[in-house]
């Protein structure tokens, strides 16, 4: 008998994504023209009705309802009856400037000792069980939900709509993963779909391709929406709002979470900003060998510019002392919010593309703070050339 342990994902359409996709797009579209932009952009929608809400000081104004239909029109919901559309969806807008009292913090050293926007605490996780060093059990999740989308969009089930959930069980035997368990998905389709072809054809087109064969077996449990209907989806079925999701966002539940959100927020938010350098620290000491699982906590204080604590947590499968790795990592490692900014570009409008299927790994690839270029020193300061007892 083994443990279990449970991963969940949504599409692009779910209620939340949808606000987080919009609070991206904004802040893409704002850092275009003003790159020094400070940007908290918070999101609701709901049925027939967008809400845009934040803190924003920019030179630059962009259309907020232009983009919002923009990305609302793109996830799929362009059908008026349905209760939630691109054209008809009212879209209101209370934006205001950032708090001066926080602009403090930010402006009042050289950019390169800029202090941290906030207070708070970010995790960083990783583990050699996935080749993008992340979890498996989010890794499936995103796999599910990600081929749920591309079987709705490619016309492959013209019955389904955009909202979708997808969750994921593993047993684990030994800390290994050894089978799937149980894979719940959720999928929304047009009235009068026959609920057992609906069934039968996600299995083949969805569950079947996005899981490995040889984790399924007999035993497997799979529900596919489970009360027989799900029809009425999106933001016309349940209020969506951003940054709601920082499970999925993150790591699946497999390390703890600070709490905070990350779209939305420009990087001089350490809720996004210090989310990437703790999960670029924590990604290269596992590719260097020191550990096997690795969580960091970086935590920081507004308008000081270095981590008031760092914190690394092997588990129990550490090669190094935990001790060691945060002294090497306070010392080698420049955690500064700016630094963090300049390293990872973060300036830069990638930030859309983040906003569903998750901020790290695969979706992530490419990005900064995905790259192991430290691993190999870590290798050599600390496992080929110990400096500490055995």
């Amino acid at each position: 008998m083994g443990s279990y342990f449970t991963s969940e994902s949504v599409t692009r359409g779910h209620p939340d994504k949808v606000c987080d996709q919009i609070a991206d797009a904004i802040l893409d579209e704002i850092l275009k023209k003003d790159p020094y932009a400070h940007v908290a952009c918070k999101v609701a929608a709901l049925t027939d009705c967008v809400h845009i809400m934040g803190e924003i000081t920019s030179g630059y104004s962009p259309d907020y309802e232009k983009i919002a239909r923009r990305v609302i029109e793109d996830i799929g919901y362009n059908e008026p009856e349905r209760g939630f559309d691109a054209k008809s969806c009212r879209v209101d807008v209370s934006v205001h400037e950032q708090s001066p009292d926080i602009r403090i913090g930010l402006n009042r050293r050289s950019e390169q000792d800029t202090g941290a926007g906030d207070q708070g605490m970010m995790f960083g996780y990783a583990c050699d069980e996935t080749v993008s060093l992340m979890p498996l059990p989010i890794v499936l999740a995103h796999a599910l939900a990600r081929r749920l989308e591309y079987t709705r969009r490619s016309g492959l089930m013209p019955c389904l709509l955009p909202d979708g959930k997808a969750q994921v069980t593993l047993e684990y035997v030994n800390g290994e993963a050894k089978r799937v368990s149980t894979v719940v998905l959720s999928a929304q389709h047009r009235e009068g779909t026959d609920i057992d072809t609906l069934r039968s054809q996600l299995t083949e087109n969805v569950i079947c391709h996005a899981l490995p064969a040889q984790m399924l077996d007999d035993d497997t449990l799979i529900f596919i929406n489970p009360t027989g209907r799900f029809v009425i989806g999106g933001p016309a079925g349940d209020t969506g709002l951003s940054g709601r999701k920082v499970i999925s966002d993150t790591y699946g539940g497999s390390a703890r979470n600070g709490g905070g959100a990350l779209s939305g927020k420009d990087a001089t938010k350490m809720d996004r900003s210090g989310a990437y350098m703790a999960r670029y620290i924590a990604k290269n000491i596992i590719k260097s060998g020191a550990a096997k699982r690795c969580e960091v906590q970086l935590a920081y204080a507004i308008g000081l510019s270095d981590p008031v604590s760092v914190s690394v947590n092997t588990f129990g499968t550490g090669k190094v002392p935990e001790e060691r790795l945060e002294s090497w990592v306070c010392e080698k490692v420049d955690m500064r919010p700016a630094m963090i900014i300049r390293g990872f570009n973060l300036r830069s409008p990638v930030y859309e593309k983040l906003s569903c299927y998750g901020h790290f790994g695969e979706n992530a690839a490419g990005m900064p703070w995905e790259e192991t270029d430290i691993a190999d020193r870590i290798r050599s300061d600390l496992l080929e050339h110990k400096s500490f007892p055995e």
